[in-house]
């Protein structure tokens, strides 16, 4: 079956894909506390960046660190979703692939964590 928006005129197909991307980050926001979480420090982090004798590469690093959680936060979300509509029943699987998408939450964090710091004390 093909995707509805596939018969959209070109020209739209921008504006749905906007649109269906804030009503992602609104969905995050509304049922997922570790997005609202990592969002707050987000909020703190990313300006603290510009507060910084830093360069513009460094000032890139550092946001774009704290950004790569949020990205990385959003793609965990979705799979647990995915695999929870799938199904709720225990499966090593279905727990491997949480698992998983977690560790890759994680090693966004200790990336973020080690920019900052290396930059922050270097």
């Amino acid at each position: 079956m093909e995707s509805r928006f596939k018969r959209k005129p070109l020209l739209a197909r921008p504006f749905i894909a906007t649109r269906v991307a804030f009503a992602g980050l609104a969905a995050a926001l509304r049922h997922e506390v570790p997005f609202r979480m990592e969002l707050a420090a987000a909020v703190v982090l990313i300006p603290a960046a510009f507060l910084l004798e830093a360069g513009a590469i460094e000032r890139a690093l550092l946001v774009g660190s704290v950004l790569l959680v949020l990205v990385v936060e959003l793609l965990n979300s979705a799979i647990e979703t995915t695999l929870d509509r799938i199904s709720l029943e225990e499966h090593t699987l279905v727990r491997r692939a949480k698992d998983i998408s977690s560790a890759a939450v994680l090693m966004a964090m200790v990336s973020a964590a080690t920019v900052w710091a290396l930059l922050l004390f270097t």
